[in-house]
């Protein structure tokens, strides 16, 4: 049975407890493999706890050095005691000189104290007991996450200018570069706001018209990669050109709003009517889809949707890792075509010769490479409006497998 002896404000900095008759000290740290958090205990006297009582900045400065001993630990594994136990002395009873030598040998999560409002800079300078003269027992964890983020950025040799962190406050990106961005004006000093929204303007000019299309293949709230980075290249050349002088970091977060925004509004959107959009109709009556498991769809002319939304979508259904086939075919015709997603290429099959007598109907089979989805997403729709004649002009189709697996290596392995 355990009684606790002092406690702070803060439920996560260490309490002491008496157990059995002994001092301990109890922290919570790391997650064990249920992710559930973890706790440790380990024994302290009563000096430890007077200092305790009356220190908040050696308190925090030993929960920072006890914190990786409870890492190491893992999830399953027992705290160092006899480590942990070794701190106690050097930490609240030393004098500050003394502490700080200890902290510039030993291992200790900087992050914790920074939280708690201890001086960055003197910190960094290996005076961890006069950093710690502006704790405070309330965290604020924002603050630590602005310190890593700025130290992340320094190890990549990013300077952020005042627009660059208006920039990144503005999309939300300013803590983390893939957080998914947004747009919070209010975050930003009112005097860069006007500046900030000229750079956003640009480059929303920059990508007026362009889209993000869908891309089924990869599930149905998925996007188009290639459109994604189409439209992030131009935003970042135009605003680049018209805003010299931001940092890359300022620039990519700014085309990752734009791109977001676009993707989003497309996965939100119903499934693309590829026949409509190239101005036509469908000249197909009934048509069946088909994936490689088997699963079949038919689709006719007077239903609801459009044979191409409802294809997209039966792929978006259905397109995982080890189904990456997929058939449209026209019975009543006798020609169909065959995407192969896992290779980037496509199959156009007609019916030379029925079957008759006995005999199997005759084929014919030729193949053709594909250019992404937006290639996918052409034929499909020319084939749709008028069948395999009208995707003579979308070669080159080679019937000879031994000539199309050789154009295929060509293109992978430029």
């Amino acid at each position: 049975m355990s009684d606790i002896v002092f406690s702070r404000r803060s439920g996560w900095i260490p309490n002491v407890i008496r157990e059995d008759g002994e001092l301990k000290l109890m922290l919570g740290a790391g997650a064990d493999a249920n992710h559930d958090p973890r706790t440790f205990t380990f024994p302290i006297g009563e000096a430890h706890l007077a200092v305790i009582q009356e220190d908040l900045a050696r308190h925090l400065l030993l929960w920072s050095a006890v914190l990786p001993l409870c890492d190491a630990a893992g999830t399953r594994g027992t705290l160092d005691e006899n480590a942990a136990v070794a701190l106690l002395d050097p930490i609240l009873l030393s004098a500050p000189a003394d502490v700080d030598a200890l902290f510039r040998r030993i291992p200790w999560d900087r992050g914790r104290l920074i939280a708690h409002g201890a001086g960055i800079g003197l910190l960094e300078r290996g005076q961890v007991c006069a950093a710690l003269r502006t704790a405070t027992e309330t965290s604020d964890g924002k603050r630590a996450q602005e310190y890593h983020a700025n130290r992340r950025r320094a190890e990549r040799g990013t300077v952020l200018g005042p627009l660059d962190t208006a920039i990144l406050r503005y999309t939300g990106q300013y803590l983390h570069g893939s957080t998914i961005p947004k747009r919070t004006p209010d975050a930003v000093d009112p005097a860069l706001l006007p500046h900030v929204v000229r750079v956003v303007a640009t480059a929303e000019q920059a990508c007026a018209g362009m889209r993000i299309g869908r891309d089924p293949r990869r599930g149905k709230r998925a996007t188009d990669k290639r459109d994604w980075d189409r439209m992030a290249t131009a935003v970042e050349t135009a605003v680049r050109r018209a805003h010299a002088g931001l940092a890359d970091d300022a620039v990519r977060s700014v085309s990752f709003l734009m791109c977001s925004e676009a993707a989003d509004r497309s996965r939100n959107a119903p499934m693309e009517d590829d026949e409509q959009a190239a101005g036509g109709r469908a000249r197909k009556t009934a048509l069946s889809f088909t994936d490689d498991m088997g699963v079949e769809k038919k689709w006719v002319q007077d239903g609801p949707r459009s044979a191409t939304a409802e294809f997209w979508e039966f792929v978006g259904d259905r397109s995982a890792s080890d189904n990456e086939v997929f058939t449209i075919e026209d019975e009543e015709m006798g020609e169909g075509v065959q995407l192969h997603f896992y290779a980037d290429s496509i199959a156009r099959v007609t019916t030379v010769r029925e079957a008759s007598g006995g005999s199997d109907p005759e084929y014919r089979v030729e193949y053709s490479l594909v250019d992404g989805m937006g290639g996918y997403r052409k034929l499909v729709s020319t084939f749709v409006l008028g069948g395999c004649a009208a995707l003579d002009r979308h070669g080159p189709w080679m019937s000879d497998v031994a000539e199309f697996e050789r154009a295929r290596r060509r293109r992978d392995a430029k």
